[in-house]
């Protein structure tokens, strides 16, 4: 596969350039790289957008509870709380975020942004950002886009997979592409859309993965929700002119540095952090223990 953008500086040149939008590159690279017209990569946009909304709906709608009992329909816990510290629209956003990645959670259908661990994240952000400013889902498919820009950037000069480079790498990298999408649909410039990656990655930096008994549940459904409040306060910051000191580029270039560096315990392997607790290792034994339980015998 051909490279969109060596980096976000070649990214925001050729805009400059050009005079194109952020999203028009990555739509001219979606039409190359897959073979399609478009209207077929709209249409495709909108379908992914209108499975996230779906998983949204879901979690706060359906029954969230997985085999292992770990997760048990928090969001409408949530939801439901008669004692709230957040304001309202903060609140959903929360909600959105931790139900959709609970649909994962509980086997359901959901879009991975840029992973399924970090799935919660963008449908959060995006159904609640479109509430808040009535955007139309043309301006949300063009926030996907950036999205998926800013993804292929942080694939491409660190990583996107917890096995790679920690919680850091995958839910670290979901909450820049929301951050950078929440500006972008707000009208933001490109130094904005690029500022709140940078102030997103800073505040991500160093995130550890953990899961629980391996499960993609504990620490990783609340982790879905903070960095969606994360994404949110970082486009606040960017969007407000605030400059984030150390540019993009760099910024990306210290997230692959620290995942580098992290050792292979904190790297989606359950052998450190929250997995390696008491309580941990024996969740981790009762779900051991219900694998084998529900395997077939060696004679069926």
């Amino acid at each position: 596969m051909s490279l969109l953008f060596n980096d976000f500086a070649s990214w925001g040149a050729h805009c400059a350039d050009t005079g194109e939008p952020l999203y028009q590159p990555v739509l001219a690279y979606e039409i190359e790289q897959k073979g399609r017209t478009e209207d077929e990569i709209w249409n495709g946009l909108q379908r992914a957008y209108d499975v996230m909304r779906d998983a949204v709906h879901e979690g706060l709608t359906g029954d969230m509870t997985s085999r292992s009992g770990m997760i048990n329909n928090g969001a409408k816990k949530i939801a439901a709380s008669p004692v709230t510290v957040l304001s309202p629209e903060f609140k959903q956003l929360i909600t959105r975020a931790l139900g959709a990645k609970e649909v994962n959670s509980c086997m359901g259908r959901v879009v991975a942004a840029p992973t399924a661990g970090a799935s919660g994240i963008l449908p959060g952000v995006l159904v609640t950002i479109q509430d808040l400013h009535k955007l139309s889902d043309r301006q949300i498919l063009e926030g996907l886009l950036v999205a998926a820009g800013i993804a292929l950037i942080i694939e491409q000069n660190a990583s996107l997979a917890g096995a790679v480079g920690g919680c850091q790498a995958e839910t670290g990298s979901a909450a820049a592409m929301g951050s950078g999408a929440i500006v972008y649909c707000l009208g933001g410039p490109v130094e904005q859309v690029f500022a709140a990656v940078a102030v997103t990655i800073q505040c991500m930096l160093g995130l550890v993965c953990d899961p629980v008994a391996g499960l993609v549940e504990v620490p990783c459904v609340v982790r879905n929700a903070s960095a969606a409040a994360i994404a949110f306060s970082s486009a606040q910051i960017a969007i407000a002119g605030i400059d984030p000191v150390i540019p993009v580029d760099q910024c990306v270039a210290a997230l692959g540095e620290v995942g580098q560096a992290m050792e292979t315990r904190y790297k989606e392997t359950a052998l450190g952090g929250l997995a390696n607790t008491k309580r941990g290792r024996e969740i981790e034994q009762r779900v051991l223990v219900q694998d084998i339980n529900i395997l077939p015998d060696d004679g069926e």
